[in-house]
């Protein structure tokens, strides 16, 4: 098989679902945008659902659609990005909630589809998505008439406790919502973690599910293996790859392993990422390819048929540290050429 293989324990991502659950002291739904962040929405929602998850999070009224589809009628699918021109269709055939964004947006859905359920986003100092202040204060009376199901907005520094812009993000949030009658939700997974002043109604965690900082306490989803296509002797003083850019100082061994940049193996890692045989750290000789990693193996005693690059010695964040990225990106760009397997019902 020339494709790597990539493992999915989706009891791990129900358990990470379940310890968040248990932090969150109000009802948790899930974010399973992107694809699962690159671990299959539909197998993820099935399996959060049967653990007790009503309500779910994705970013667009495409990725709405193909969740309805897989979950059948009953939980929520709310949309971020709210109700885009183009989207009435698919909200009303597919039963999505849109999480209103502007004036514009309110307008737009409210004339479309009267008396359709609606979330409303507001912006309280990220500045990306939402109504700002004075917005909703010009529109508040007549979005609260409803059938408004949701009132939420996104922390931008969850990730960093002490960071004085979580607190100020509070304030404004409980400020702009004081008196309202629908749910709220301002924390995903960071905000989670800071703790019940940040949870109100609804949390929604996201990364923390898949394994991802900033959980630390999350169980491990992914496992990433590579197969060997090829085994070769490398002289001292012969170089690998694209610029020549590893040379061997010793005899060394190389593999080339099936995997490269178009599955998510960003180039950046060149001459940086390690991968596993077993306990072993191999390290990355040369340049990422589209499609081929070149490893030393050479402290090796038996060359296996797969070497890992995620794994329990090395996790998406770890990955991430040396990719100069973080996990979301390694999660979210794993390539569809792998074949995927799951572990859990």
């Amino acid at each position: 098989m020339g494709t790597g293989i990539l493992t999915i324990d989706l009891d791990a991502i129900a358990a990470n679902w379940r310890a968040l659950a248990a932090l969150s002291r109000a009802q948790t739904g899930a974010v399973v945008k992107a694809d699962g962040y690159g671990c299959g929405a539909a197998l993820v929602a099935k399996r959060l659902a049967r653990e007790g998850a009503r309500r779910f999070f994705v970013a667009t009224a495409e990725e709405g659609a193909q969740l309805r589809i897989a979950l059948g009628d009953g939980p929520e699918i709310n949309i971020f990005s709210g109700h885009m021109a183009g989207d009435t269709a698919a909200i009303r055939d597919h039963a999505l909630i849109p999480m209103l964004n502007s004036p514009e947006q309110a307008a737009r859905h409210r004339s479309a589809l009267p008396g359709h359920a609606y979330g409303v986003q507001l912006d309280t100092g990220m500045n990306r998505l939402g109504m700002e202040a004075p917005e909703w204060a010009a529109t508040r009376t007549d979005l609260e008439a409803g059938p408004l199901t949701l009132i939420m907005s996104h922390l931008a520094c969850a990730d960093a406790p002490d960071h004085p812009l979580n607190a100020a993000q509070l304030a404004a949030f409980t400020a702009m919502t004081a008196g309202v009658s629908a749910p709220r939700s301002f924390a995903a997974t960071g905000g989670i973690l800071l703790g019940p002043d940040y949870h109100f109604d609804l949390t929604r965690p996201g990364v923390g599910l898949y394994g991802g900082a900033p959980f630390d306490a999350a169980r491990a989803v992914v496992t990433l293996s590579l197969p060997v296509v090829q085994i070769r002797d490398v002289a001292p003083g012969e170089t690998v790859g694209y610029a020549a850019s590893f040379t061997a100082k010793r005899p060394t061994k190389i593999v080339t392993l099936s995997a490269g940049y178009a599955d998510g193996l960003i180039r950046y890692m060149s001459g940086k990422a390690r991968l596993f045989a077993g306990g072993t750290a191999c390290p990355l000789a040369g340049r990422v390819s589209m499609d081929l990693l070149t490893v030393d193996v050479t402290d090796l005693a038996d060359i296996p048929a797969h070497l890992d690059i995620l794994c329990a010695q090395q996790g998406v964040d770890a990955l991430a540290d040396v990719a100069g990225t973080i996990g979301y990106e390694i999660l979210t760009s794993l390539g569809g050429r792998y074949q995927r397997a799951y572990i859990g019902a």
